[in-house]
């Protein structure tokens, strides 16, 4: 009958060793590059190891559990920066296809700046905190001096605008609005700048919007309403 032999104590060190150098060689390269080894030929790896260990020289179980944290972390950094990748160009794209949605639209944000156009006319918004029973705007010229005054009558609590004709052509001016309740208590008034988006500003970081009469280009998040 022919006889098997199990490995002697020598050669299983032997081969425990080598398994382990190839270990620690492949996962060095792996923390290096993050890619030579993956989780599953670490286990590969583990498992021979283990099983061609000498009995009287184991494997360290500290620098297993060591070696195959390091692999988990290379790959879960290099999934994490994958992830954030992506995400950074689907935000990007949005965000361009958002502003170049706005091209040609009249945008609001917060404000009191009328700017005239080439008839000498301007418009503003403004939001009534609650229902007014009379509603005033008044206009002053860059050095404080009036420029005109409009009556808008009862507006509903909100979002209102108007239109004002009295302005020199590609003028800018500021506007005040006053308004009052019906029991002839102030109501809360936010004014808005208006502009008319002519472009997109692509130079940033993020996109931004090329603005009728200013020379500044205007923040995508800084808008508050799309006008009619």
């Amino acid at each position: 009958m022919t006889s098997i032999l199990a490995p002697s104590s020598a050669t299983a060190a032997v081969n425990s060793q080598s398994v382990a150098a190839s270990t620690t060689a492949s996962t060095t390269s792996s923390s290096g590059s993050g890619a030579s080894i993956s989780q599953t030929d670490f286990l590969k790896l583990l498992t021979a190891q283990l099983q061609y260990q000498s009995p009287t020289n184991p494997a360290d179980p500290t620098q297993l559990a060591s070696e195959f944290a390091a692999i988990s972390t290379v790959q879960g950094i290099n999934s994490l920066n994958s992830k954030v990748a992506g995400i950074t160009t689907s935000t990007g794209a949005a965000q361009m296809a958002q502003a170049a949605s706005l091209v040609g639209k009249k945008v609001a944000v917060t404000g009191d700046v009328l700017t005239t156009n080439a008839n000498g006319s301007a418009q503003g918004a403004f939001v009534l905190a609650a229902p007014a029973a009379s509603t005033n705007v008044t206009v002053l010229n860059q050095n404080g001096t009036l420029a005109g005054t409009m009556s808008l009558g009862p507006l509903p609590a909100g979002q209102n605008q108007f239109t004002w004709t009295g302005g020199a052509a590609g003028s800018k001016y500021l506007y005040d609005v006053s308004a009052t309740s019906s029991s002839s208590g102030a109501v809360s008034v936010t004014p808005y700048t208006v502009y008319t988006v002519n472009g997109v500003n692509l130079s940033g970081s993020t996109p931004t919007l090329n603005v009728a009469g200013s020379a500044s280009t205007v923040p995508v998040s800084s808008i508050q309403t799309v006008l009619d």
